[in-house]
This record gives structure tokens, C-alpha cells and sequence, in this order.
């Protein structure tokens, strides 16, 4: 007889929601310990089918994950000390270039503008190219100046939590199986099938969600910089490779790196704006080819969630937890859903259940039978 496949309930999902929400409150308050987690995960699912080389090889976990892990340290850090020189004989001229392109992005504002003004009553009105034109090397000078620092401080403050990552990459390399065990041997013998199902069903959502990120960055870096080197903007694979990384902010992260883009491409050709049209036409077209195929053949196929779902959680997540909440709700969801979904399916099995209290019933029997007369 075929087994029923299971749907979840409303107070399954009311239960999901509330759940995924309040671990977005309760993350947003240890975001030291969430982020360098989160990064180590991603390492962890990017080195792990090496890993699996290795262990299949003959090679033990412990030595695999020491070896791959410290690999990739090795090459990360080495990367480090070789362009730490390079950064720091360019990092002043690098403020300089920041300012330069904001007041570049600025100019093409008011050049916009002033081409409203001039065909339309309503922008005439306004004045604010004029306005605009005035504070243009004030805006561009105090925002090198104030935000570019508070940035590089806020990044330097960081920077001991996130070496974090690495070592916990580590450790789940050598010893993610032995968490599950430890866990699979804390459920009772009548629902230890489903919970191993539970817990290989979470990893494996995890692993998806986060190597079809990886995929997904990939491609939007190659294809942001391909048409960015058509078009003939500076930079255009360190263009791509950022832009990409900020679309892991979803909504935000996309507008963010659209106006890198746009400032770009508007002070290299500061006489010709067609050029930062061009810019932002093409990054429309590379994020609809995001929604309509990149995504659905990488991240989409390990979140089976409805479209209308992800976009209202990616806004609770947003209110939630503001913009680590933005990055965190699409992953966290899916793992609680899957949660959610078995815990339901084992909780309203009545075969699950008669066979536990079945199994309570025998071992009670086993400890009282000596004290029957």
C-alpha cells in the first residue's frame, strides 16, 4: 500500500513562521557569532565534495578536513600578505578615486535632471539641478570623507569575529557527523528513521541553498562583467565579482550595486550618459535573467517555496532584523520549514505514536517484573 505523501497544515506553518521570525529576532542580537557562522557554512558546503574526494580515497576525515581547510587558509592568507603591500600604497588613492566617482555619479543626476527641467513645466519648477550642481563637490568630499572611514572602521571592528569562519569551517568538516549522532541518539528508537530522514533533509537544504549561491554569484560576476567589458567601463570583473556579492541582500544588495555600477560607468564617460544608461539597462537585463532562469536553476531548486511566500518573508525579514535579517530569512526558512514539516509528520502519525508508546509500555514491563508477586 503507498504511503501518503504528507502536506502541512496551517498551525504547521503558523508554527514556521513564528519560529523563523523569532530565530531572526534572537540572531540579530549575536550577529558576531551569526555571521562568521554563516561564512563558515558556506565554506563548509563549497569544500565538503572535496572532502568526500579525499575520505573516498582512503584518506580519514580528520586529515581530509585538516588538509582541505588548511588549504584554503593557507591560500586566503597568503592572498592577504601578498596584496596587504598593494592596498596600502594604494588605499589613499583609492579615497581619492571614491570621491571622484561619487561626483561623477552626481554630475549624471543633475544632468538627468537638467534634462527634465528642460522638457518638462513641472521639473522646471523644481530647480534641482541647480541646487544639485552647487553641492556637488561638497556631497562628494564629505561622503569619501565621513561614510568611506565609518566604513573601513566598522569593517576593521569586525574583523576578529570573522576569523571565526575559518576554524569553525574546520570543525564542521571533521565533526559534522558526529553532532548528528549525537543527536539521532537522543530520540526515541520509534522515531529514529524519521529523524535521520530530518536530519539528512536539512543538510541537504542547507547544501543546495548555499552551493547554488555560490553557482548563482558565479554566474551573475561572469555575466555583469562580460557586458560591462562590452560597454567598455573600467574594472569591469571587480565590477561583476561586487555587484554579485552585494545581490546576496536581496532587493537592497541588487540597488546598491546597480549605482556602483552607474557611478562607474558615469565618471568614465562623463560627456556621454548614454553610457550609464547603457550600464543600468544591462544590469536589469542580467537580474531578469536572475529571476526567470539563473535562480531558479541554482537556489530555487532547494527552497520549494512559493514565490508569493519568499517575497513576503524577505520583507518581514527585513523589518525583523533589518538587513542581516534580509540575508538570513530565505535560509533560515528552509530549514525550518523542513523542520516544521517532519516534526508535524511525526507528531500526527498515529503508527509513529502507537509504536512508541508500544516501546514505553515494554520497557516499563522489563524494570516492574521483578516487582510483581
Amino acid at each position: 500500500m503507498r504511503r501518503q505523501r504528507y502536506r502541512s497544515g496551517p498551525l504547521v506553518w503558523l508554527a514556521i513562521l513564528f519560529f523563523t521570525c523569532l530565530l531572526l529576532f534572537l540572531f540579530q542580537k549575536i550577529l558576531w557569532l551569526v555571521v562568521p557562522f554563516l561564512l563558515a557554512l558556506i565554506g563548509y558546503y563549497l569544500f565538503f565534495p572535496l572532502q568526500q574526494r579525499l575520505v573516498l580515497g582512503g584518506m580519514t576525515r580528520a586529515t581530509s578536513a585538516a588538509l582541505v581547510s588548511g588549504s584554503a587558509f593557507a591560500v586566503a592568507v597568503g592572498i592577504i600578505l601578498l596584496s596587504f603591500p598593494w592596498i596600502s600604497a594604494h588605499i589613499v588613492s583609492w579615497q581619492d578615486s571614491a570621491s571622484r566617482y561619487i561626483e561623477g555619479g552626481l554630475h549624471f543626476i543633475a544632468d538627468t535632471l537638467a534634462w527634465a527641467e528642460r522638457n518638462y513645466a513641472f521639473a522646471a519648477k523644481a530647480h534641482l539641478s541647480d541646487q544639485l550642481t552647487q553641492n556637488i563637490s561638497e556631497l562628494g568630499d564629505k561622503f569619501a570623507g565621513t561614510y568611506l572611514t565609518s566604513a573601513a572602521l566598522t569593517a576593521a571592528a569586525w574583523l576578529p569575529s570573522l576569523l571565526l569562519a575559518p576554524f569553525l569551517a574546520f570543525f564542521f568538516l571533521r565533526d559534522g557527523w558526529r553532532f548528528k549522532m549525537f543527536l539521532s541518539r537522543a530520540v526515541p528508537n520509534a522515531f529514529f528513521e524519521r529523524t535521520l530522514y530530518l536530519l539528512d533533509q536539512v543538510d541537504h537544504t542547507a547544501r543546495l541553498y548555499f552551493q547554488g549561491l555560490i553557482k548563482l554569484t558565479l554566474i551573475d560576476a561572469l555575466c555583469l562583467a562580460f557586458g560591462l567589458s562590452l560597454i567598455g567601463v573600467s574594472a569591469p570583473y571587480v565590477l561583476g565579482l561586487m555587484t554579485a556579492v552585494l545581490a546576496w541582500v536581496p532587493y537592497i544588495g541588487s540597488i546598491l550595486g546597480c549605482l556602483l555600477v552607474v557611478l562607474v560607468a558615469a565618471t568614465d564617460f562623463p560627456t556621454n550618459p548614454s553610457m550609464a544608461y547603457a550600464a543600468i539597462g544591462l544590469f536589469i537585463w542580467v537580474r531578469l535573467l536572475d529571476d526567470f532562469f539563473f535562480m531558479p536553476m541554482t537556489i530555487g531548486r532547494s527552497l520549494n517555496l512559493h514565490p508569493l511566500l519568499t517575497v513576503v518573508m524577505i520583507f518581514v525579514g527585513g523589518a525583523v532584523a533589518g538587513v542581516a535579517g534580509l540575508m538570513l530569512v530565505l535560509p533560515l526558512l528552509g530549514i525550518v520549514m523542513v523542520l516544521g514539516e517532519t516534526i508535524g509528520e511525526i507528531v500526527t502519525d498515529p503508527r509513529l505514536r502507537a509504536r512508541h508508546e508500544f516501546a514505553r509500555n515494554l520497557r516499563h514491563q522489563q524494570v516492574t517484573s521483578d516487582l510483581k508477586r
